[in-house]
This record gives C-alpha cells, structure tokens and sequence, in this order.
C-alpha cells in the first residue's frame, strides 16, 4: 500500500494540476510507460491510470494486474459459510443506514471508474437524507463550486469522465464540494486531511458531510506506517464515529483467477453487501484494518462494447455516425454544452481504431459538443448533439 501512497503524490507531482491533454490513444500510453525508467509496479500503476483516465476501464485493470494480480484459493469450509451469506443491494443498505450517521466516508481504487459511478448514484439518496457538504481528495481548490463543472485545473483524478460526472452531478443537485488533501507523507499527511476536513466542518454546520477519498483512506482501524488513517483521525477530531464504506476489495480483477472468491460466489447483477443468517454484515476477514461495510460490486458485462455499469440513471446509448470519423485510430470525447472551450472534462470517451468497432457513447440527457480527435491529437470533427 505504500507504493499506492506514493503513486498519487507522484501523479500530482507529474501533473501539476496543469491543463495539458491527459487523453491519450493506446498506443501512446503504451508507448510513455515503456520508455519510463521506473520499477514494474511503477509502471504497472501509472498505466492503469492513464488508461482509466482516458476511458478505458478494461486495460486499466489488466495493467494493474500485470503486478497486483493474486490468484487467491477458496478452501471448502470458506466455501459452505459464504453461501450462507445473503446479499442485500448495496444502495439501499447505504441510503438507509446514512439517515442516521453524520459522516459518510466512501473510497475507491483511483483505476477503477465503476467506483465512481456508484459513488454518484449515491449522491441524490444522500442529499435527500441531508448531506449538503462532499469533500474530494483529489480537489485542488473550491473553485468549481462557481463554475459548476470539473477542469483540467481542478484536480489530477477528476480528470477522468466518470470522476467529472461524479463532480457535475453533485454540483447539479446542490452539494458544497471542498478539497482536503493535505501535504507529508504517511501519518504526517493523514492528520492533515483529517484536520482539514475537521476545519471545514467547524465553520459548515448546516449539513451532513460525505468524504470520498481513495483506499485505506477509509479504515478505521490501526495502520502500521500511518497509526491511524485520516477516517480515525477524523473520528477523534469531531468526536463521530463516520460510516466507513470500501469498495476496493471485492471489485472485479481484470481476470476472473484474480477476482476474490467472494465474488466468484455470491455472483450478483448489482453491488451489494452480505449479511449472515444474525443478520449481521460481513466485512472481510481482516480485524485490524476495517470499514463498517465493504460493497462486493459485481462483474462487468459489456454492452455494445461499453461496461454496463454505466448506464446508471438516465443514461442512454449514442452512436457516432461513420460519416463523422474520416480516419482510424481516433478519439472521439462528448463534452457538455459549453465545457470544452472551458478546459472542462469530457462525460464520456472512446477509442475506435476501424470503422468496424462499436462507436457507442454513453450520456446523460443534455445538450453536448462532440470533439473527433485523429492520432495526432487534431481535432478533425466537431458538432453538437442533444440526447433526449
């Protein structure tokens, strides 16, 4: 974990906040990290999230893999007491336990988009419970509050489409969003956040607040470099025991062999969490490290080519007229209305290297600018869509 640790402080690092272009073909991310002269695992982090930020979920996974994949086995025992468990939807657990917490506290593996995704059908269920206030780790200012949509400037994870959504959304529906990232490493850096977050709250009372962050950000237990996480931390500053949700653990691998056997097993169509025959959660078998509840997000089907979780809410299929894309590879990025010229963040992106590909978008209703990029990065077509 402290290789993760170290990974985003190394990302912010490289990117500066700044507004060049983090889009980028296949072939070009292949290309930056061969010629990186960092370790393996380096490698295999910084090209899971170029890959993720650039839309594609697929190679984001089996990047990481390349280092992190473990084949994990199931004994016969584990295997009898996990089919006793029951799987409850992990939505309606969380929206109705939130009605009574102050403090949600949701992480996520900064590759995986489907995280935020779930983060933002989250977000309407947890306004309607009274949370007003979202902090984001990755925010490098308060700034979008104004404009009402994510930049290129305003963080290095909310570059990705989902995060940008996940950010649009929440501004849409009426949240304060607030940065808390804090500098230092390790336990220097989990008092920060925790701080930060805990100031915040000392001059925002008219509200419940929701804290997404990323991993063991999240736990609540001892930690053996940090002591306590900023989730601990936070809890002793404010005097509040935060509701603790993980979704890194039990999240699809690129490879069925390196999914969790949980998963393999309880083989669920949506994300959930498990009870026993007490009714009591199941949470892992870790005991030092913890949240109150872990979401076992299923597996991805794919759908004209596009992963199935994000067709959440209204979203619909779009598909880019041939007559649009006048040369193979090229990238094709839907923006709102209004947000490219503002160094905004796409809602969606695809890659299509032939005219035989699928060259689905998926959108929110709204009125969007369709930007085709050739390989070299040129805009070759631009035009404007309403998806009703």
């Amino acid at each position: 974990m402290k290789l993760l640790y170290s990974l985003a402080l190394l990302l912010v690092s490289m990117a500066g906040y700044g507004q060049e272009n983090p889009y980028w073909f296949t072939d070009d991310i292949k290309k930056k990290v061969a010629d990186s002269t960092q370790s393996q695992s380096w490698r295999s982090q910084m090209a899971a999230t170029y890959y993720s930020i650039s839309g594609q979920y697929k190679p984001a996974l089996e990047s990481w893999d390349e280092t992190f994949g473990r084949v994990k086995k199931l004994s016969t025992a584990d295997s009898l007491r996990f089919t006793k468990l029951i799987p409850v939807n992990a939505k309606e657990y969380i929206l109705d336990r939130a009605g009574n917490e102050q403090i949600v506290i949701l992480n996520e593996a900064h590759h995986n988009a489907s995280h935020r995704a779930f983060a933002s059908s989250l977000l309407q269920g947890l306004y309607d419970k009274g949370y007003r206030y979202l902090g984001i780790e990755t925010l490098a200012s308060d700034s979008l509050n104004t404009t009402k949509f994510a930049a290129l400037n305003s963080g290095y994870y909310s570059k990705e489409p989902e995060f940008g959504n996940f950010i649009y959304h929440a501004l849409k529906i009426g949240f304060t969003l607030f940065p808390y990232e804090a500098e230092g490493n390790n336990k220097e850096r989990e008092i920060g956040e925790a701080k930060n977050i805990f100031d915040f709250m000392q001059k925002n009372k008219e509200g419940k607040y929701l804290i997404y962050c990323g991993y063991q950000h999240a736990y609540e237990g001892v930690h053996k470099s940090w002591e306590k996480t900023m989730a601990g931390r936070l809890s002793d500053l404010t005097g509040i025991n935060p509701f603790t949700i993980d979704q890194t653990q039990f999240s699809e691998k690129s490879s069925l062999k390196f999914n969790e056997p949980l998963l393999r097993l309880v083989k669920n169509t949506v994300p959930v969490v498990l009870k026993d025959e007490n009714q009591e959660i199941y949470n892992g078998e870790d005991k030092e490290l913890y949240t109150d509840i872990k979401i076992i997000h299923p597996v991805t089907k794919y759908v004209k080519g596009r992963p199935d979780w994000m067709l959440i809410e209204n979203r619909k299929f779009y598909k880019i007229p041939a007559s649009k894309v006048s040369s193979y590879p090229a990238l094709v990025l839907a923006y709102r209305k209004g947000e490219f010229e503002k160094q905004g963040i796409p809602a969606d992106i695809i890659e299509v290297n032939t005219s035989k590909d699928h060259h689905f978008l998926i959108l929110d209703k709204g009125k969007y600018e369709i930007v085709v990029k050739d390989k070299e990065q040129k805009i070759t077509n631009r035009f404007e869509k309403t998806v009703k």
